[in-house]
């Protein structure tokens, strides 16, 4: 956290510094120089990266820092386009903004600032979307594996352990309801969300959402299917888990809107990989603080590894 911090403030000195002094904006080009399992990276995509590092006043080869960089998060992009978890562009532009905002500048002059630097806004808003939606899979992972999956052989010996006793788990049937707030209208967020509680507050069983739903403006219900409780995403598990089968979760501001979850019916569930994910989960509360930490460096390491080994990545 600490890393993260020191980043952001280095980054904000040298935008300042940009400011008042600045720096040439490099060439466009577009010769691709790397292929991860089909998406380019161009010379001009590695010199938006250099020139992003710098302002993190980074030191050595730094192209080749950047094409590091820029290949894991190719990889990274890929993985959570597979799993759903890329923040929205609302969400992207919020931070963005609350950047700006805390570093004192308004959103044109850090337009400016990146645009002067050779780095641009949009390349700095997608290494903001990579950083917040890699967060996610790895706070699901961590929540599903503890940074260390149970094998099944593993969960064999434990169960036997205990008698051949299968652990219980409550697996969940959701549905999503989505009130609708563009990004460049986040003005609207408050309305909205007086809109969502008023449908919420009707809200009695899946089945009628879409009934109440009607003539209401730009409303999304999706059927998200089953979850176990050890899947459920970081900021809804808590929620959904107290909220009793019928009803809806308290509502939850997003990049895409004001958004609720309907627990659409729920009931306990025991096979063999309910048993990995809750004796990982076991294993995860028994760390203490320090531990966690490290597990989640180790669980981030391993599984760019794994992605990696399993990628075709072709350097020009």
């Amino acid at each position: 956290m600490a890393r993260k911090h020191l980043l952001v403030a280095l980054i904000a000195t040298a935008l300042t510094s940009t400011l008042l002094g600045g720096m040439a904006l490099p060439a466009a080009a577009s010769e691709v120089k790397v292929i991860v399992n089909g998406n380019p990276i161009t010379d001009y995509d590695i010199t938006k990266r250099a020139a992003f590092l710098k302002l993190q006043k980074k030191k050595g080869n730094l192209n080749q820092e950047a094409r590091d960089e820029l290949t894991t998060e190719a990889l990274k992009r890929q993985e959570l386009k597979r799993l759903n978890l890329l923040v929205s562009d609302g969400e992207v532009n919020d931070a963005y903004a609350r950047f700006a905002t805390n570093n004192k500048m308004s959103l044109d002059q850090l337009n400016t600032i990146l645009d002067k630097s050779g780095v641009t806004s949009t390349h700095f808003k997608e290494y903001i979307r990579i950083q917040m939606s890699w967060g996610r899979a790895l706070s699901t992972r961590n929540k599903s594996q503890g940074g260390v999956r149970v094998s099944e052989q593993e969960a064999v010996q434990r169960m036997l352990k205990d008698g051949g006793k299968k652990p219980v788990s409550t697996e969940y049937k959701l549905q999503q309801v989505i009130f609708v707030v563009p990004a460049n209208n986040r003005g609207i967020l408050a309305k909205r969300r007086a809109e969502a509680n008023a449908l919420r507050a009707r809200f009695n069983g899946c089945e009628n959402t879409r009934e109440i739903a009607k003539g209401t403006l730009d409303v999304t219900v999706l059927d998200l299917g089953k979850f176990i409780e050890q899947e459920l995403p970081p900021e809804w598990s808590k929620q959904v888990i107290s909220t009793p089968v019928g009803q809806a979760t308290t509502t939850l501001d997003t990049g895409k809107g004001v958004e609720f979850l309907g627990v659409c019916a729920s009931r306990q569930v025991s096979d063999d990989r309910v048993a990995r994910m809750v004796f990982s989960q076991e294993d995860a509360a028994a760390t203490g603080d320090g531990k966690k930490d490290a597990t989640a460096e180790a669980v981030d390491k391993k599984y760019i590894e794994e992605l990696r080994s399993k990628a075709k990545i072709v350097n020009e």
